[in-house]
């Protein structure tokens, strides 16, 4: 129970410290969630290299010199070939200006303020791929670049 005393407390005050920059979105322009992950990432390797944080087969009860094979997943070429063919045939099948009237529809709401989720919907109905999905609203938003606060 105090545990979780003791984290609740840390929480509301995360919640406080959020609040007094102005909310979430004050908080990611400022850079404090990436210095607060930062930060907490410094502090958990420090508690790990002096063992004050067991991490059991890193810091403790590791055997030296094992080495884990961890097999990668590997996708053949024609699995690759085969995909693409289905995007092609899918393309060729859809109605292209209804994937256009769809996207712009997109474009439209978002220039608009409005909830982007119901057009996004109606143009995944009509087959338009995430990639046209993504560049229709890039198109109106811009593409996202985190700045670094460090």
């Amino acid at each position: 129970e105090a545990e979780t005393d003791r984290l609740e407390a840390e929480a509301e005050e995360i919640f406080a410290q959020v609040d007094r920059l102005g909310g979430v979105v004050p908080g990611i322009e400022v850079g404090y969630f990436q210095r607060e992950i930062a930060r907490s990432a410094i502090i958990q390797q420090r508690e790990i290299e002096n063992s004050d944080r067991i991490i059991v087969g890193v810091n403790e009860f590791a055997i030296e010199g094992e080495e884990i094979e961890i097999p990668l997943l590997k996708v053949g070429e024609e699995a690759e070939i085969r995909q693409r063919e289905r995007m092609a045939a899918m393309r060729q099948r859809r109605d292209p200006s209804e994937v256009g009237r769809t996207l712009k529809a997109l474009q439209d709401a978002a220039r608009n303020g409005e909830n982007v989720v119901p057009s996004m919907l109606d143009a995944a109905r009509a087959y338009a791929t995430l990639y046209e999905i993504r560049h229709a609203l890039e198109d109106v938003f811009g593409a996202y670049q985190e700045p670094v606060f460090f």
